[in-house]
């Protein structure tokens, strides 16, 4: 198209072009063409990354999944595939959670008969920056929430959660301490032991963080409410806000309970120095059944092993 006048009615996009365009560390959302309530956006996933097509109240528009490059993984219910270069996958409108996982590097188009793009994309970017700063505040790397996002998940496929179950853990995983932002940096960024009260005002990171999700302008965000106000509750009754025990607490925050520990542990922060990852996991093993859910570390200790950081 160099060096050639365009008629007015049609848009050439060069590669790399879009009309808007959001990114996270490991999606890349581009918006090529709106019209009429119709909108065409190129996502790229990484390998491992995930993204949904969840059901709304209300909603009863067309959505299409077309694939480009790489595989695409989903699962919706008891159905479940691969999309491979040139499939389609239609929903007209989704009636339960779809979710599609990255086998590869990924490429696909998303069709809605519905303006989108904002709705989901710029929101969501926020919400991850925020979570990001929040890590980084915290003396993790940048990578931490997508570290405890990718594993949980995969012990959660292990496990056999729904996709419903799996679509919540994603969001709370990757959010889980976003209620530190209502905590003052001189009790979150203290060098030193907290005091009983400052620790009390720590606990409330939890709370915070169900009703940040829960207030949050895009509902999906709410699936992973209860997993920002469980992580910290423990199998034995000795965790916080609520000192549930067992059973009382949600497969999803037990699972982000053992990946955020585990993930602390072989992290060097400001005021700890990281453990080995043989010695973190054998300190989580020790733990089995008395801080951590017996199931999930036995599910932990399986997916370890064939886990991979992101890049």
């Amino acid at each position: 198209m160099t060096g050639v006048k365009q008629p007015n009615w049609l848009r050439f996009i060069p590669s790399g072009d879009a009309i808007e365009r959001a990114e996270t560390d490991h999606t890349v959302v581009s918006l090529l063409s709106s019209r009429n309530g119709t909108e065409v956006i190129h996502h790229e996933l990484q390998s491992g990354c995930s993204w949904a097509i969840a059901p709304q109240k209300d909603w009863n528009e067309l959505e299409t999944v077309y694939l480009l490059s790489g595989k695409l993984r989903y699962a919706s219910g008891d159905l479940q595939g691969i999309l491979r270069p040139g499939d389609t996958l239609s929903c007209e409108p989704a009636s339960e959670f779809i979710i599609f996982t990255a086998v590869e590097q990924t490429s696909f188009l998303y069709i809605c008969s519905n303006y989108v793009f904002h709705h989901y994309s710029e929101s969501t970017r926020q919400f991850y920056k925020l979570a990001i700063e929040i890590a980084e505040k915290d003396g993790y790397t940048a990578q931490h929430c997508e570290r405890i996002r990718r594993l949980s998940v995969l012990i959660g496929e292990k496990m056999g959660l729904s996709t419903t179950e799996l679509f919540s853990l994603s969001y709370g995983a990757f959010f889980h301490d976003i209620g530190k932002i209502n905590v003052p940096d001189e009790i979150l960024l203290k060098p030193g032991r907290l005091s009983p009260e400052e620790f009390d005002i720590i606990k409330q990171h939890t709370i915070y963080g169900r009703d940040i999700l829960n207030s949050s302008p895009l509902p999906y965000l709410a699936q992973g409410s209860y997993i920002a106000e469980q992580h910290h509750e423990r199998y034995d009754g000795s965790g916080y806000p609520y000192a549930l025990k067992g059973d009382q607490i949600s497969i999803g925050a037990a699972i982000v309970a053992v990946v955020d520990s585990y993930d602390a542990m072989i992290s060097n922060r400001p005021y700890q120095g990281a453990k080995s990852k043989s010695a973190a996991i054998e300190e989580i093993l020790s733990l089995r059944g008395k801080l951590y859910h017996p199931r999930v570390v036995d599910t932990f200790l399986e997916a370890i092993r064939e886990y991979t950081d992101p890049a």
